[in-house]
């Protein structure tokens, strides 16, 4: 077959296919073209869901009479000029392949008025852009900057147009792109209105936090803790949520680096990673975070649309990020504050003193608010239960090195606690602290004590063993198999000691000393793990996590909920304050492991204002 030349309207396409895959892609080149332009502000139209219009118009510099042609000329742009500068890009668009590509398939019309010379300023120009048909410029009424409109996506390329998707969809991701692209130029006027009706409207001078709560929402602002640093070159500020604000997938992190909206699944593993155990796994925390450094450290030209960067030093970025986020939730108070609703009236036929049901309820503060009925009055009714013995775990956990230091023998009071700690239906503390009333799930609470006191352990050796008077065999399949050899290392680190003793049978000879003394079956857990390994959710970890990391941190899991105090058992009042010492001196003591909260709290303004005291 013959080698010839495309035509420069097939290369225009071929491009297109690269950059402009939906109309959000269109959104997202002109704002950033507009924004190097030195815009203000601007105003975005879309009718149908960018399929049948998309004008954006701005009060940027504008473009000449004789720069239009070549505006939309492949590879031709006013933002580079020197193979130097493009290790060290400063501006959002620099291709010069934008507006080219979204030509070619498209009905482009631009109009615009430059403001870059005082005698070019007086009069505008328009011209019309369909194919590869370019129309000459022709004198055109209009303000100072550039108006855009783009109808009939993909009208020559009907095979792309087919892969549109519904109105509705197409207008979602239009909307995520202007948000995006908001949320960094706090100090742009921004406006989107679709099918004549507007969705974002943010001013002009907005501080980066305003610009941040006016698109997250206003009702998140008291939920949004404030973050800074500077560091080898490198600038960060942000905004993290607490961990009762969650999202069902990964949209809720905004990231940009100079100015530029950005993916990055190692910076995403570090948000992650930053939240772990504070919430449930299957859910994602609401993160903004803006980086800034000199360009020369950051690789932007690496993807067609810009959307990824190489970094000079990546695992450098990663840690910084992680390190400070993770200082900052630290030094929050993340103890979740439910509010008490107004109790209703009590009917009429109720006798005065008599109890007219349980109140309205508890409504958590954040988005993930579970109704439930609000107890008033405890009662030590409950059958006796078999009673845990906290001072003997204790003993197993200092023999397998715990480095959390504790009072050995307990005060009557605690730091931030200072009154008497009530255990109700042994499953449930009660305490108070300077900002009202504390309610501890004391399974949750020492969970996470466990969890952190065995993490800080085998960051510096492996976990004691106790070896079994009798091993405890274990039948098992082919798949099970094959994972004790590959888990060896694995088991060695969280002591338990298993060999091969036949083709479908396991001995266990060691098993983890506090597992053993807290009654533990090293058999069933063993064939947890290994069910777990064999099915492969014992290794499902963030992205950017390791699988060892991922398959250590959920034995943790399971040995601290395995070892921890249970519902239902009886305390005393030492182990009671004993352990609430304890959760002011571990981390993430707000929530367990898996994400569930271990306390939450009811203020002394609620309180008041349910028993109408205000």
């Amino acid at each position: 077959m013959a080698i010839r030349k495309l035509s420069s309207l097939l290369v225009s396409q071929i491009a297109a296919g690269e950059v402009i895959d939906r109309p959000a892609s269109v959104v997202k080149e002109l704002m950033e073209n507009s924004a190097d332009a030195g815009a203000t502000r601007i105003d975005l139209a879309v009718e149908q869901g960018g399929r049948t219009l998309m004008r954006v118009s701005d009060d940027g510099e504008g473009i000449t009479r004789d720069d239009l042609p070549l505006a939309v000329a492949p590879h031709a742009t006013s933002k580079l000029d020197a193979a130097e500068q493009i290790a060290a890009i400063e501006t959002l668009g620099f291709r010069g392949e934008a507006l080219a590509s979204i030509a070619s398939v498209s009905r482009m019309r631009i109009t615009s008025r430059a403001t870059r010379d005082a005698a070019l300023s007086e009069e505008g120009w328009l011209m019309e852009v369909a194919g590869e048909e370019v129309a000459d410029p022709v004198p055109a009424a209009a303000s100072a900057g550039t108006i855009i409109e783009i109808r009939d996506l993909f009208f020559n390329t009907p095979a792309r147009r087919r892969f549109l998707r519904a109105v509705s969809t197409e207008a979602a991701h239009i909307h995520d792109t202007v948000v995006r692209e908001a949320m960094v130029w706090h100090d742009i006027g921004i406006t989107l209105t679709h099918n004549n009706r507007r969705v974002v409207d943010v001013p002009t001078g907005q501080s980066r936090r305003q610009r941040s709560v006016a698109l997250l929402g206003r009702e998140l602002d008291e939920a949004l803790l404030e973050y800074e640093h500077e560091e080898g070159g490198w600038r960060l500020w942000g905004l993290a949520a607490l961990p009762s604000v969650t999202r069902g997938n990964p949209r809720g992190f905004y990231l940009t680096v100079n100015g530029r909206v950005i993916r990055d699944r190692s910076l995403t593993h570090a948000v992650r990673e930053s939240y772990r155990g504070l919430m449930p796994a299957d859910r994602y925390p609401v993160c903004v975070l803006h980086l800034e450094t000199d360009p020369s450290n950051v690789d932007v030209n690496v993807h067609p649309t810009k959307a990824e960067v190489r970094w000079v030093d990546s695992r450098r970025i990663h840690s910084m990020v992680l390190t400070q986020l993770r200082q900052r939730l630290l030094e929050a108070d993340l103890t979740p504050t439910v509010m008490v609703e107004t109790p209703p009236v009590p009917p009429a036929h109720v006798a005065e003193g008599a109890s007219a049901g349980p109140p309205h309820g508890f409504v958590g503060r954040g988005s993930q608010a579970a109704e439930g009925s609000a107890v008033w009055s405890w009662k030590s009714s409950t059958p006796p239960q078999r009673g845990f013995d906290f001072s003997e775990a204790r003993r197993a956990l200092d023999d397998a090195g715990s480095e959390v230091e504790s009072p050995s023998t307990p005060t009557a009071s605690v730091a931030a606690t200072p009154g008497t700690i009530l255990q109700v239906h042994n499953s449930y503390l009660v305490t108070e602290d300077e900002e009202g009333l504390l309610i501890v799930d004391q399974h949750a609470l020492h969970e996470r004590v466990v969890f952190e006191q065995l993490r800080q352990r085998v960051l510096s050796c492996d976990l004691e063993s106790q070896r079994l008077l009798m091993p405890s065999v274990l039948k098992v399949t082919g798949g099970q198999m094959a994972e004790v050899k590959r888990l060896e290392p694995l088991f060695r680190k969280i002591g338990i000691d298993a060999e091969a003793i036949g083709p479908t049978q396991v001995a266990v000879h060691g098993f983890p000393s506090f597992l053993f003394t807290r009654g533990v079956e090293p058999k069933a857990f063993v064939l947890d793990l290994l069910d777990q390994a064999e099915a492969g959710t014992l290794e499902a970890g963030d992205d950017g996590e390791t699988s060892e990391e991922a398959a250590l941190h959920r034995v943790l899991d399971m040995m601290a909920c395995k070892a921890a105090v249970k519902a239902g058992d009886r305390m005393t009042q030492a182990e009671l304050v004993d352990l609430m010492t304890q959760r002011e001196q571990v981390e993430r003591s707000s929530a367990c492991p898996h994400g569930r909260p271990t306390t939450v709290r009811l203020t002394l303004k609620d309180l008041a204002k349910y028993f109408k005291r205000t």
